[in-house]
């Protein structure tokens, strides 16, 4: 007796399920690369030096975190400081990339600064996590009001985009003078689901710095800057944060400035107009006191 050929009907559904079988298993092993790849694709340090690690007028400072880690950063004393600054940085390079910036800071808003690496950035040992970098923002805190000879709660701290999220952080869990926050996220699993809307980072992400969550726990002078044009992290963004945070508190919006462009001049307006209330505040609260 004469086969029949198959029906087409039959191929077909035989190619389809094997097809979305290959599909499925591509997409799993694409997943686990995500999550074992997590910290090179959050995480962009760099060891080496731009323009060289010794800067006139810079000290060089060490000192460690609570678990061991040995740490490096730059102090820029003021002679005339009319605040004490902690910055955290962005997550790209390390502190020799924005030289021009800290030196600005000092010069033109009249403070003392310290800028630090976290762990596996430039001169910091070990290697970076949400965990370590917190542990490293606390010690430098410590540090930083020990040199300065402030209160820990005294000092202002300062943030860039993934900076934002550490110093969210320490502010709400400890207070602070002031939290000024540039160009910063709701969460970093927010930001991946931005960027890899085909995947569930929000389930998958260990690393996860929620400012969004933890905002409402700093009560103090918030002021905040974001461009309408950031194709890192979005305005929404950074405006959800801000709404979420406590009074009193300043949005400034920056017309046509993306993530990495320079900050305008009316950035630098704002954050002077900030230091200047800060300091009315604690003129009023000495005068307070009997």
């Amino acid at each position: 007796m004469e086969e029949r050929p198959a029906r087409p009907k039959g191929r077909l559904r035989r190619v389809l399920t094997v097809s979305a079988a290959v599909v499925l298993g591509m997409y799993a092993l694409l997943l686990v690369a995500m999550m074992f790849l997590e910290t090179s694709l959050v995480f962009f340090p760099s060891r080496q030096a731009r323009g060289g690690w010794d800067v006139a007028g810079v000290e060089r400072v060490r000192f460690e975190a609570d678990d061991g880690t040995r740490l490096h950063g730059w102090y820029l004393p003021h002679p005339n400081a009319r605040a004490v600054v902690m910055f955290a940085c962005g997550n790209a390079g390390n502190i020799s990339y924005r030289a021009e910036r800290f030196t600005h800071l000092r010069d033109a808003h009249r403070v003392s600064l310290l800028a630090f690496d976290y762990r596996g950035y430039g001169l910091s040992e070990g290697k970076p996590h949400e965990r370590g970098l917190l542990l490293d923002a606390r010690a430098a805190r410590r540090w930083l009001a020990e040199r300065a000879d402030v209160a820990e709660s005294e000092i202002v701290l300062m943030g860039e985009s993934l900076g934002g999220g550490v110093m969210v952080d320490l502010a709400a869990r400890d207070g602070a003078r002031g939290l000024v926050l540039e160009r910063t996220f709701t969460s970093l699993p927010d930001v991946g689901a931005y960027h890899y809307s085909f995947a569930p980072v929000r389930l998958l992400m260990r690393n996860r710095l929620d400012s969004l969550s933890k905002i409402g726990g700093y009560h103090g002078p918030l002021l905040v800057c974001h461009g309408d044009v950031d194709e890192i992290i979005p305005l929404a963004m950074g405006r959800r944060l801000f709404e979420a945070a406590n009074e009193p508190k300043r949005f400034v919006l920056l017309p046509g400035v993306g993530h990495n462009d320079p900050l305008p001049a009316e950035w630098d307006e704002a954050l002077d107009a900030f230091l200047d209330s800060l300091a009315d505040i604690q003129i009023a609260a000495d005068g307070a006191r009997p």
